[in-house]
């Protein structure tokens, strides 16, 4: 008795996807049982992290230029107070 259907075959690929989606599961799951429901990442909590971070680095970054503004300004007082002697 010979069928003429063709027999699927599980490729390499497909298990792959397969082991990928599983892992993916496993620690979604896992996730949501450690730090709860509540607290799970979501792109839109990434973003919010993303947008606090860039905005401290601003802030820092102007602290940063006020500092260097205000030592070339004494540096400055500094030179003009300073008259050559001759």
């Amino acid at each position: 008795m010979n069928s003429s259907a063709p027999q699927q075959t599980i490729g390499l690929t497909t298990i792959s996807r397969t082991v990928a989606s599983l892992a993916v599961g496993v620690v979604h799951t896992l996730e949501r049982a450690v730090v709860g429901p509540t607290r799970i990442r979501t792109a839109r909590g990434n973003a919010w992290e993303a947008i606090c971070a860039d905005r401290a680095r601003a802030d820092q970054r102007a602290a940063l230029d006020r500092l260097v503004a205000e030592l070339a300004a004494s540096r400055s007082a500094d030179a003009r107070d300073r008259q050559p002697v001759g």
